[in-house]
């Protein structure tokens, strides 16, 4: 048994402000990679059959990612054939996550076109925004084009994590794809936070400048004169190294604590 499910405009209401962070991921990759697949598989826990790939759009869900909370927002793209209109995502997003599916060596030339442009954008740009390579369609392994090891190769080129993932079977690991881009993103918010220099206080012992004390005299010794005077001095300590951020997986209790809200495109078949 299928229901259909409409989604209302996103200029249509009005959204209120919300106290929680937010983070923008937009999920690229040639038609049938199965973006949208992973998208609603993230969001439900379900996996669709059927959608229209020409509807583009953005949904947003309330996350808990070790233990902090995020409103994460997900552009799910329709390009038609390869980069195109690219800058309504790369001034939007936080994060990419570039899908192509392993069988299916196309969708896996053409993933190479999206980091190609997603790089170049990252060199005019004061800050790099972190990149996944994802292959997705895992159940789909007795007909597989694309090997691991050709997956793992082209996100080191590029400098991006890599997973292979089903959105048809395993929602743990997807929904593990979307909170490590929400992870990568606050690591790369912490590397460019500015170091301000620490300064402590040392007692150094100043000229002989204050008045001298004389101790008394006693069994014919001589007297000795100190200085009892000492001043502040202040020392910049070099910046300290980067503190690395300490993740914790988020358990399936926690995880099921608040389920998102979610409003489907049109054409979708939920099963």
């Amino acid at each position: 048994m299928s229901s259909m499910f409409g989604k209302s405009r996103a200029g249509g209401e009005r959204q209120l402000p919300s106290p929680l962070a937010e983070c923008n991921i937009a999920i690229l990759g040639c038609r049938g990679a199965g973006k949208s697949a992973l998208t609603v598989k993230f969001l439900t826990k379900r996996f669709i059959s059927e959608y229209d790939p020409n509807l583009e759009d953005t949904y947003t869900s309330e996350e808990l990612v070790d233990q902090q909370p995020v409103v994460l927002k997900v552009m799910d793209t329709a390009d038609q054939d390869g980069p195109g209109n690219c800058e309504r995502y790369l001034r939007w997003a936080n994060a990419f996550l570039v899908v192509y599916s392993i069988d299916d060596r196309k969708s896996f030339e053409g993933c190479q076109r999206y980091l190609e442009v997603l790089a170049l954008h990252a060199r005019g740009c004061q800050h790099r925004c972190p990149m996944l390579l994802l292959g997705n369609k895992l159940d789909m392994e007795q007909y597989r084009k694309v090997s691991a090891a050709e997956g793992m190769s082209l996100a080191s080129r590029f400098t991006c994590l890599f997973y292979e993932v089903s959105a048809c079977q395993d929602f743990t690991k997807v929904q593990h794809v979307f909170h490590e881009a929400v992870r990568e993103v606050r690591r790369q918010a912490e590397r460019s936070l500015p170091f301000r220099p620490l300064f402590i206080t040392e007692e150094r012992p100043c000229p002989p400048v204050a008045t001298p004390v004389t101790l008394p005299t006693h069994h014919g010794l001589a007297s000795w004169t100190f200085n009892t005077l000492s001043t502040v001095n202040y020392k910049e300590i070099p910046s300290v190294a980067q503190a690395k951020l300490v993740t914790v997986k988020t358990s399936r209790a926690q995880s099921k604590k608040k389920a998102p809200t979610l409003t489907l495109l049109k054409g979708f078949k939920i099963f």
